[in-house]
C-alpha cells in the first residue's frame, strides 16, 4: 500500500504575498489630489475657490477686466463693463460675477446689471475697474463652489 503525501509549493503563496505587498505600496505613492479647495468666507455666504492649475487648464479658465467704454445707450457717458459671458444668475435672480484676485484663486461676486449691449453686460455695481473677471468657466467654478458632482 503507498501512501501518498501532499507537496504543497509555497511559490505561489509567496509570489501572491508580494503582489499584495506591492499593490499596497503603490497605493501610498498615488495620493489624491483634490482639483479644488473650498474655503467659506467668515460671516458671508461666498466661498474662496483655488484650483489646481490642472483644473484652470481643464476648464478653460479665461478672464478679462472689469473695463470702462462709451456706451450709447440713452446718453454717451464711460459706463463700467464686463462680458456679457461672465454673468451668473442664482435661484434669487441676483446677478454675480466671479473675480480672480490671485493666481488660480477666484470668489464670487455681487454685481448690478443695468443692461446687456451685445456681448457686454453694462453694471451700476461691479468690482474696481480692472479687476479681472471670469468670462469663460464661470458656471463651472459656480457648481464647483456648491460642490454639485461631487
Amino acid at each position: 500500500m503507498k501512501i501518498y503525501q501532499h507537496k504543497t509549493s509555497w511559490a505561489p503563496l509567496l509570489a501572491i504575498a508580494f503582489l499584495f505587498m506591492s499593490c499596497q505600496q503603490q497605493d501610498k505613492l498615488h495620493e489624491k489630489i483634490e482639483p479644488a479647495q473650498i474655503e467659506h468666507l467668515e460671516n458671508s455666504e461666498l466661498s474662496r475657490l483655488k484650483l489646481t492649475e490642472k483644473a484652470v487648464e481643464r476648464i478653460g479658465i479665461e478672464t478679462a477686466p472689469v473695463a470702462e467704454e462709451m456706451i450709447a445707450q440713452s446718453e454717451n457717458r464711460l459706463r463700467t463693463i464686463v462680458p456679457y459671458s461672465a454673468l451668473l444668475y442664482d435661484v434669487q435672480g441676483r446677478a454675480w460675477v466671479y473675480i480672480n484676485p490671485a493666481p488660480q484663486t477666484y470668489i464670487r461676486s455681487e454685481v448690478e446689471v443695468d443692461f446687456i449691449k451685445g456681448d457686454k453686460a453694462v453694471l451700476h455695481t461691479a468690482p474696481p475697474l480692472g479687476t479681472p473677471v471670469v468670462s469663460v468657466g464661470a458656471a463651472e467654478l459656480y457648481g464647483t463652489e456648491y460642490e454639485v458632482g461631487h
